[in-house]
């Protein structure tokens, strides 16, 4: 009897000792390191140093900078405008806590509208193809207030790709001509409407005509 107790007293000790140590180890596992927190650098026309902005103390920025980027395609065109539309140009490199992984250039005030340009060489080594892409018509709006010295756009649609720097023509901004414009609609119609009953009523007059003839 006593040693069946020694006995069954080993082997709950051997399986608890199992328990914990099994505890241990996932707890191990669980507290695997985190990785480190993303961060973007820009640097351009305007800058005398880099802009250096981190998701740990400006999370905001540093996401909208990376949405600026991240949706372009794996292909992009091969040939971007001409030099001399390009306009300001900015590098934002992409990091991984220090660790630079991805570079671009932007050029929020191109003709046409706000141009993206990927190297071929990246920081981190991997292989890409380098090309154009059309850019967010809220990259300029988005680097000025990430702190690049840029001017502010009061009519940019937020999103969306390519379009002019400017989302509403100056005309439009035309209040009196917006008037003129909707009274002369409005006349037009009104003139189409008194044709259109002036015909309906001649129609039916004839046609009355026609069956007061036939009865007689």
């Amino acid at each position: 009897m006593v040693r069946h107790m020694r006995w069954l007293a080993t082997v709950l000790a051997g399986a608890l000792a199992t328990a914990l140590l099994s505890l241990g180890t996932t707890g191990t596992a669980s507290a695997a390191p985190k990785p480190p927190p993303a961060g973007v650098d820009i640097t351009g026309v305007g800058l005398s140093a880099p802009l250096q902005l981190r998701a740990d103390t400006q999370p905001t920025h540093v996401g909208a900078v990376i949405d600026q980027v991240n949706f372009l395609a794996h292909t992009g065109m091969p040939k971007g405008p001409k030099p001399a539309d390009l306009g300001p140009k900015y590098t934002v490199v992409v990091l991984a806590g220090e660790t630079p992984k991805q570079t671009y250039d932007l050029y929020p005030k191109a003709v046409g509208g706000p141009r993206v340009y990927r190297p071929a060489k990246q920081p981190d080594g991997r292989k890409v193809s380098a090309g154009w892409f059309l850019g967010r018509l809220s990259m300029s709006e988005t680097l000025r207030t990430a702190g690049v010295p840029l001017e502010r756009q009061f009519d940019t649609v937020s999103g969306g790709v390519g379009g002019g720097e400017r989302v509403l023509p100056e005309n439009t901004l035309d209040p009196a001509k917006d008037l003129d414009e909707a009274l002369g609609d409005l006349q037009r119609l009104l003139l189409l409407n008194v044709g259109v009953m002036l015909t309906i009523t001649v129609g039916l007059a004839g046609i009355a005509l026609l069956i007061r003839r036939r009865t007689r």
